[in-house]
């Protein structure tokens, strides 16, 4: 790769030349980003599209969220509204942005709030942003907001500063594509007043705010957050603009660290220098590597250290790259113009040993004087065993093979051409020795050329011209002949030397590019794990030649022989167990555990670590070149990607199945109990019959008769049960939700369950200002129902049951709990499974659907249940219910 000093890239310009034509018929996004709730988001949006309407604009709002807050939605006021979308979800009714409604109305510009929004199960899309990506595609214009703890890249530092976890993100790329992203910054002290005076919450969560997220620390830390962003992106759209118009100076806007990285052990101190660098100014930094000509003339050993410099690198946080070049110096200065890079960090220059020699640094100082050139100071050479070699000169024991090719060639030439002395002319002899300038540069390199070039012009002037078999020239043209022969021979014999170069290079990624495309159509196709191991056998012996294994991680991070490959008596599955779980290649060639006889290379994907890929080498040693590292590397990543793809292929149809099995299963029970009910209904009805009749029959017939009632009001229950769960796995079930006083709700469960309850003691403790709540009465006596029945039956006769219900913030806690054996430790959370009973076992265990249906009707009214065993013994199920804003009783009697 050539970096000229001011010709732009063509591929560039045609790329750029597309990318704008798409960006045209894309609509146009902004996005107002803030560093936490609170800072002006929404007004900040609400204030520009208001300008915009003044200046004959048509805005429509799409959805804005205005929290409560009178001077947000005063600017509202006057807009075009889009309504709503209406979901049903769980017995509520969700308002959600109605994503076809604008695509119909299609509006030059739509107002979009809260981009990080998850939208209710129904929607088109899980994820508003992926709403607005559809409506940029339409080509409409979108404002929207963001607060930085919802970018994806920053998810796991907002954790660590704040101690919340934030699970709505947004990726990176949606923030990126942005046409447009302004700051609503606000200072902490701000924020707080604005949170003490009610502007962003009501007071009682206000409070809760402060001593928790909205902690002034928090606060400083996330401000910076939401800058450092900001000047990323900023810094971004600076390069983007300077690619644009072709810019070739550096611009000093920001500090930006370029470090060169070799095969010697100076790269190293290089790498760590910039990264403490980095790390004290904050500021970004990039490493770069550059294949020469006579850096592929080094061993493969110490190729290999420049890929192990990378990796340091990136592993410190560096944007890291590798690239080609025949020139060493002028690809690092176009590559530090190109990503405007302003400092340059390389090893100081050695003591020149001859006038014409020019060392590294001085060649960047002298062709790049705008940038800052910082020189570190060299690894001593008796410590380190011998000189170090630059990233433009690096040296290797020398070879002998290319000279001695040299001189055979143009000795040939000579031999050759000499009987032709009287027949040719002078000029084509000269011709012939340009042509073996050529062909040495072809086959020897550069270097080689250059000796060629001179040794035809030491043989043509000894061999043909006059006096012949001397040095010494009696005319002086052939002065000029010699000077043009030597000057086209050096011109001709470096330039083929490059394109060489070139061609090979080109060659090599031309074979990496067409094994990786391959190999990854290949696995696009593949739906298993057996063949996507066929074709990481056939890949790796048709580029590497080895054997190979994959190890698939399992249960509890273990690794284990994937089905379909072949265990191999070299490969040791503890190593493949360590590179599992330190994510670091192991085995022969590297720093761990090198005298293992295989190659471990762990398998990541973006969201997992799928396994290993084991590779069992000829030799004990293996050392790969660069090139075949690389290869190596993104092979196993798109080995990664496609066993996650399987393995979510796999987890979809088990769910499609499960959820076709429920589906079924629900539906025969419904079937059942529908068929059930009218049987149990007569049988009901007969034995109340004979319990009526006159006379009263006598005993045992009493007995009998009372007993098949009891029998069948118990099996009718369990029969509605299954009805009430069927109804509920299929989204049959919708609330009917009224203002309603606990105390009624629980004395009627009461009544019901009075036979159950006739041995044991039922105490009720509520607050005496106990407010209303929203509920579905029928459902929650079932509730109470159910968890009566479940305390009769799990606890002996002369056992006590008690109710309690208090207020807990912004929820009703209410507790139902008994003086029984309580349940085995470790059923917590199993209890609240269908079919799944506790101790007690017999026919009047039930169905084990209860508690089941307890936290279905609970969760469909927004609330949570847990269970729990009571420290002084029994069992206690605890119900959170959401308030609301109930009405005041004392109103509603004076309004009577």
């Amino acid at each position: 790769m050539n970096y000229p000093p001011s010709r732009p890239d063509p591929d560039a310009l045609l790329a750029r030349i597309e990318s704008e034509n798409a960006r045209e018929r894309r609509g146009k996004l902004k996005i107002f980003f803030g560093a936490c709730p609170g800072v002006g988001k929404t007004y900040a949006m609400l204030t520009a599209a208001r300008i915009l309407c003044a200046q004959g604009a048509r805005i429509m709002v799409g959805v804005v969220e205005t929290h409560g807050r009178t001077e947000t939605a005063a600017l509202i006021e006057g807009m075009e509204l889009l309504p709503r979308r209406a979901i049903a979800y769980k017995g509520h009714r969700l308002e959600e942005f109605d994503l076809d409604a604008a695509l119909a109305h299609h509006p030059p510009l739509i107002l979009v709030d809260e981009l990080a929004h998850t939208n209710a199960p129904g929607a088109r899309h899980p994820k508003r942003w992926q709403d607005i990506e559809e409506l940029l595609s339409a080509g409409i214009d979108v404002f929207t907001t963001v607060n930085v703890q919802h970018v994806e890249s920053l998810n796991d530092v907002v954790e660590q500063i704040t101690g919340v976890r934030v699970w709505e993100r947004v990726p990176d790329h949606v923030i990126d594509r942005a046409d447009e992203m302004v700051l609503v910054d606000l200072p902490p002290e701000e924020l707080l007043q604005r949170l003490r005076e009610g502007k962003v919450y009501i007071s009682q969560q206000a409070e809760r705010a402060i001593e928790h997220f909205f902690r002034k620390g928090n606060l400083l830390a996330l401000r910076e957050l939401a800058l450092r962003r900001t000047a990323d992106r900023v810094d971004g759209d600076v390069r983007a603009w300077r690619r644009e118009k072709s810019v070739s100076t550096v611009w000093p806007t920001r500090e930006a660290v370029l470090v060169c990285v070799g095969p010697g052990p100076d790269s190293e101190k290089l790498v760590r220098r910039a990264a403490r660098r980095s790390n004290q100014t904050g500021a970004p930094w990039h490493a770069l590597a550059i294949e020469t000509p006579s850096m592929q003339s080094l061993p493969d050993k110490a190729r290999s250290r420049v890929l192990d410099m990378l990796k340091l690198a990136q592993e410190m946080g560096a944007h890291t790259a590798s690239i080609t070049a025949p020139d060493a110096v002028e690809a690092t200065i176009g590559y530090a113009r190109e990503n405007n890079l302003g400092t340059l960090l390389v090893g100081r220059d050695r003591f020149r040993r001859l006038p014409w020699q020019h060392g590294f640094a001085e060649k960047l100082g002298r062709l790049a004087p705008d940038l800052e050139l910082l020189q570190i100071a060299r690894e001593d050479e008796k410590r380190t065993g011998g000189t170090t070699p630059s990233p433009s000169r690096p040296r290797s024991s020398p070879s002998w093979h290319p000279i001695g090719e040299t001189v055979l060639t143009v000795a040939l030439v000579t031999a050759l051409t000499a009987p032709l002395h009287d027949v040719l002319d002078q000029a084509n002899i000269v011709m012939i020795f340009l042509l073996a300038v050529v062909f040495i540069a072809v086959r020897s390199g550069k270097a080689a050329a250059i000796l060629a070039a001179f040794l035809s012009v030491s043989c043509f002037d000894f061999f043909y011209v006059p006096p012949r078999f001397t040095f010494a020239v009696h005319d002086v043209q052939y002065l000029v002949t010699f000077a043009v022969m030597l000057t086209v021979a050096l011109v001709v014999g470096p330039l083929t030397a490059n394109l060489r170069f070139q061609a090979s290079s080109a060659r090599k990624r031309e074979q990496r590019l067409r094994a990786l495309y391959e190999m990854a159509r290949e696995l696009s196709s593949a739906l298993s794990v057996e063949q996507i191991i066929e074709i990481c056998r056939n890949f790796f012996k048709r580029g590497f030649n080895v054997p190979m294994a994959v190890y698939l991680s399992e249960n509890e991070g273990r690794v284990a022989l994937a089905e379909g490959s072949t265990a191999l008596p070299e490969i040791d599955e503890g190593i493949a167990q360590w590179s599992h779980d330190h994510g670091q290649n192991a085995g022969a060639g590297t720093d761990t555990l090198p005298s293992a006889q295989a190659f471990y290379v762990p398998l990541k994907a973006p969201s997992r670590r799928c396994g290993v890929l084991a590779l069992v080498p000829e030799a004990s040693s293996w050392e790969l070149p660069p090139d075949q590292q690389h290869l190596l590397d993104t092979s196993a990543a798109l080995i990664a990607i496609a066993l996650e793809r399987v393995h979510y292929v796999t987890l979809t149809r088990d769910a499609q199945v499960n959820m076709e099995s429920e589906r079924l299963r629900n539906s025969l029970l419904s079937a059942i109990s529908h068929d059930l009910r009218t049987p149990l209904t007569v049988i009901s009805g007969m034995a109340e019959a004979m319990l009526l009749a006159s006379p009263p029959l006598a005993e045992p017939h009493a007995g009998l008769a009372r007993t098949i009632r009891d029998q069948v009001t118990r099996t009718t229950a369990t029969v509605g049960n299954l009805l009430e769960m069927a109804r509920m796995q299929m989204g049959q079930i919708t609330l009917q939700r009224e203002w309603q006083t606990l105390e009624e709700v629980i004395g009627l469960s009461i009544e019901q369950c009075a036979p159950l309850l006739a041995s044991h003691t039922v105490h009720i403790h509520l607050t005496g200002d106990f407010p209303l709540i929203e509920i579905d009465t029928r459902l929650m006596e079932r509730v109470f129902n159910n968890l009566l029945e479940n305390a009769a039956r799990h606890t002996p006769s002369g056992s006590t049951v008690a109710i309690t219900a208090r207020i807990a913030e912004l929820f009703a806690e209410i507790k139902v709990e008994d003086d029984g054996p309580g349940f085995p430790s470790g059923m917590e959370k199993k209890l609240f499974e269908k079919f799944t009973r506790g101790k007690m076992e017999g026919p009047d265990s039930g169905f084990g659907l209860g508690l089941t249906i307890v936290r279905a009707i609970i969760e469909a009214h927004g609330g949570t249940i847990h269970a729990e065993n009571r420290p002084e013994g029994g069992a206690q199920f605890t119900m959170l219910l959401p308030l609301g804003n109930p009405p005041m009783l004392q109103e509603e009697c004076e309004d009577g």
